[in-house]
């Protein structure tokens, strides 16, 4: 039995079951935590504070838009020496574009109190400090997914979480949680996590002195681009929330936000996925494996949809329960159950749209992924408006999600056809499940 059990532990061992558990156990966490403050908070003020996170998160997608793919792309496969360098060189600019951000801050700082809307108010009044914060944790996370080290990114990541949720349930436990300490919480569990992985080593932050030229210029135009597409893929996420909260108010913000909230539960393979596969996709292309680069990104995209369909249909059918338990009976009795079941009916589309863009990254040509997502975020805005004015609530906003998503897919499909190699999506679905079973099978010692 001993001998049956560490064969099964040593079968879980392996990158992508530790990716996908990492995953898993902190969308776990995220979900605790949302859970936290939407009982809390009334709905008006989580309002204010999903507006403050989103604005915060838009911000962030900056610099981790600019350097993640860039870092992991280049760093991947590089001999000691050119690795160095990469780290050294992304310290750098990571530095240069928080620097920039932290300096913008102060005279934002004195704005803060000008601007009507409260959550953009305390935005302005933030966004430096948690900026400058967050800057370690963000390196370590880059350089631990570079490195594949999916169980000590699971830890940092923990110590980010984690103090997140224990300082909220002290301002609860002492009767002072409100928007304003919610905030507070949230900086100082990044400047924690900051210093855990500045302590543990996982920064590099000594290979500072290796950056080079040559790394520099490299990362910066392909940063350029992955910025471009980072940014305008965040931003045509965040346009709905932007819309509803101008248009219909914070309270509807929040209804909306809970509704979509499982979405995190959908992103849970994707994410582990996705981290596994760039370095994976990254090394065949720079040996000029076309074929193999095709293969592995069929592979997921069927493998990760397989997966979703029966938890998409679970959701839909018990969507009403799901959001008891996370917001309390003030949300079920709103849009927020319907709205679940929408987004989760569009979520069968998230894997292609994701690899085909990831794809598109990998082959060197961001630049057309630049391109779609600012198309992207053309459809997201023109449809929000219309859905508002056609239905009056959020479900208008619900609904033309799936035009900018399906708008992605189309483009990508014809970019990668255009200027890589042609495929089809014919055998996607049963090499995804071919592969799936294989996955199972192999971690976990299914019999075939």
């Amino acid at each position: 039995m001993s001998v049956k059990l560490s064969s099964i532990l040593t079968r879980l061992n392996n990158k992508y079951i530790l990716s996908l558990a990492g995953n898993g156990i902190m969308s776990g966490v995220g979900m605790i935590t949302s859970v936290i403050l939407l009982r809390a908070l009334s709905i008006h003020d989580m309002g204010i504070w999903i507006l403050f996170f989103t604005s915060f998160l838009l911000l962030d997608t900056i610099r981790s838009g600019f350097l993640t793919v860039a870092f992991i792309k280049f760093f991947s496969g590089a001999e000691e020496e050119r690795g160095d360098e990469i780290v050294g060189s992304t310290w750098i600019i990571a530095i240069a574009i928080t620097a920039f951000f932290a300096l913008l801050n102060i005279p934002a700082y004195f704005l803060g109190d000008y601007i009507e809307n409260e959550g953009l108010s305390l935005f302005f009044t933030w966004f430096g400090i948690a900026y400058i914060a967050s800057l370690p944790f963000f390196v370590a996370g880059c350089i631990l997914q570079a490195k594949q080290r999916f169980d000590q990114l699971l830890i940092l990541r923990i110590f980010n979480q984690g103090s997140f949720v224990v300082l909220l349930f002290i301002f609860i436990a002492y009767d002072n949680i409100n928007v304003h300490t919610v905030i507070y919480s949230y900086i100082i569990s990044n400047l924690f996590s900051s210093l855990v992985g500045i302590f543990r080593g996982w920064t590099l932050l000594g290979k500072i002195k290796y950056v080079s030229k040559t790394a520099l210029n490299e990362l910066y135009h392909f940063g350029k681009f992955s910025v471009g597409t980072a940014l305008s893929a965040s931003l045509f996420g965040t346009a709905d929330k932007f819309i509803i909260n101008f248009i219909l108010g914070p309270a509807a913000l929040a209804i909306y936000d809970t509704g979509g909230k499982l979405i995190q539960v959908v992103e849970i393979p994707l994410r582990s996925f996705i981290a596994t596969a760039m370095p994976t996709l990254s090394s065949y292309y720079n040996k000029g494996l076309k074929q193999e680069v095709l293969l592995v990104m069929k592979k997921y995209i069927g493998m990760i949809t397989i997966m979703l369909v029966p938890f998409i249909l679970l959701t839909f059918i018990f969507a009403d329960y799901i959001i008891l338990i996370l917001g309390g009976e003030k949300y079920v009795t709103s849009a927020a159950p319907n709205i679940l079941r929408i987004f989760m009916i569009i979520s069968i589309l998230y894997p292609v749209d994701r690899f085909l863009a990831l794809t598109l990254d990998v082959i060197h040509q961001p630049k057309i992924n630049f391109y779609k997502v600012i198309v992207m975020l053309i459809v997201t805005i023109i449809t929000d408006i219309i859905g508002i004015y056609l239905t009056g609530n959020v479900f208008g906003v619900v609904i033309a999600t799936v035009f900018p998503v399906l708008t992605g897919i189309i483009i990508s499909f014809y970019a990668l056809n255009k200027h890589y190699e042609r495929f089809n999506f014919i055998d996607i679905y049963v090499l995804g499940f071919k592969e799936l079973k294989i996955l199972l099978t192999n971690s976990l010692g299914f019999a075939k």
